[in-house]
């Protein structure tokens, strides 16, 4: 290989779908590695919800908004094919923020190696992002207790089901919140969930009523939308409520109206809003804690997997529609 392909953000993203304008293939000339450096060859990346926000002119937001004409920022997983990094040797598995590119030239520098005997897609499904964002959302920012109560929405994705399944093993009852009536009856019953409400059907409070009859006492929120109301209002005293993402109002050119803070004094709620790259440092011990429900066979998963570097450019539309079934990683 004597050049690679990489693609660019030719624009920034304000409302409505992706489209392939919003990016730029480019061909390059394979670098030189030099001594302290280390050449990888990227095999699977990770697609993102948060990939909306990066793409956003934001400088406000919990990380810079990626600049035009450089390399679109992902999560990936490759091999090593050229080191002069004494840390690195050639063949070693390795993860870290590699960028929409088949090669990533590195100092080293936020590259982590993997060790665990398991194909990439499930590394990147488990114990990449997925995992992190699960174990310390629910653990170390919703404090779960036996017997509560919790509803995630999103729960069919890569981080919510992970979410439900962790709370379902040390014995929360868990309701999902999804799209589609093929997510609810997969995360119910194959995933162990107690309950599921498809968010696109009638009586959502009902519903809500129905599946937590004594109120909710975690609600993880990776998603917003109309639904996001209900749950709030129907949170126990000292409730928590953790902020993971709000997709539906990543395409929206207005966020969705916030619910009153009314509830937050009565209740005495607490709502904590969390970005993974707060944690990374902290990494090794959120593995720690995650690999034994791995182990144990307590996690299921299933990964949407595209092919080839280009189908990442309207991949993303996955999220928004629906149509993404599992963690939606993009093979090279």
């Amino acid at each position: 290989m004597t050049s690679y392909k990489a693609i660019n953000l030719n624009k920034h993203h304000v409302t409505g779908p992706i489209t392939p304008d919003f990016f730029q293939a480019v061909q390059l000339e394979k670098p030189v590695v030099k001594e302290g450096e280390l050449l990888v060859k990227q095999d699977h990346m990770s697609l993102d919800p948060a990939m909306f926000g990066w793409m956003n002119a934001d400088t406000g937001s919990y990380i810079p908004p990626v600049e035009l004409g450089t390399v679109m920022r992902s999560f990936g997983i490759g091999e090593v094919i050229e080191s002069n990094h004494p840390d690195f040797n050639q063949g070693d598995r390795v993860t870290g923020m590699m960028g929409w590119q088949e090669l990533y030239l590195s100092n080293g520098e936020g590259l982590d190696k993997v060790d665990a005997p398991l194909p990439d897609a499930d590394v990147l499904s488990l114990f990449a992002l997925p995992g992190l964002t699960a174990t310390q959302g629910l653990f170390n920012v919703g404090q779960p207790k036996a017997g509560e109560t919790l509803v995630v929405t999103g729960a069919a994705g890569s981080v919510g089901s992970i979410v439900g399944q962790l709370a379902k093993a040390d014995g929360l009852n868990v309701i999902g919140i999804v799209g589609s009536d093929e997510k609810a009856d997969w995360i119910v019953n194959e995933l162990g969930f107690d309950g599921a409400i498809n968010y696109k059907s009638d009586d959502l409070d009902a519903q809500l009523a129905t599946l937590a009859p004594k109120g909710i006492d975690l609600f993880f929120e990776n998603t917003g939308g109309p639904i996001q109301h209900h749950i709030y209002n129907r949170m126990n005293e000292h409730g928590r409520i953790i902020v993971c993402g709000l997709i539906a109002d990543y395409e929206a050119g207005e966020p969705q109206a916030a619910p009153s803070w009314s509830n937050i004094i009565k209740k005495r709620l607490r709502v904590e809003g969390f970005v993974m790259t707060d944690h990374f440092q902290n990494a090794p011990a959120l593995l720690e804690k995650f690999a034994p429900y791995v182990v144990q066979g307590k996690i299921k998963h299933r990964s949407h997997v595209l092919e080839g570097l280009e189908s990442a450019m309207t991949g993303l539309n996955l999220f928004t529609t629906g149509e993404n079934k599992g963690k939606l990683i993009v093979r090279l």
